[in-house]
């Protein structure tokens, strides 16, 4: 389901990219209890077709997840889901408001 978000030449890639597929970037803390939640749910749950799923460790990867921040922005929270679509974030959420079906009905 996950693709890592690994690099800043990535969210380029998104952002073209998001004008023939919508995109989701979930913003994951692996040191948040919530965060393992809200992900371990996303995992368990059906995902809506031609969305890509990328994955960002912001443990590991803070300066991707500024630049997501100030690309499209939408103030830094984690965990974080945002979805791209025609270059924009049409859709954002945090914590234990984030859900599959939420996407399922911006799809």
């Amino acid at each position: 389901m996950w693709i890592d978000l690994e690099s800043e030449e990535q969210l380029n890639t998104i952002q073209s990219r998001s004008f023939e597929q919508k995109t989701v970037i979930f913003k994951h803390s692996t040191r948040c209890s919530i965060s393992s939640m809200v992900k371990s749910r996303l995992e368990r749950s059906v995902a809506p077709e031609g969305i890509a799923f990328y994955y960002l460790d912001l443990i590991r990867y803070r300066n991707i997840s500024n630049r997501v921040a100030e690309m499209y922005s939408i103030p830094h929270e984690s965990p974080q889901l945002l979805l791209i679509h025609n270059g924009e974030c049409i859709y954002d959420e945090s914590h234990m408001a984030i859900r599959m079906e939420e996407l399922e009905e911006m799809s």
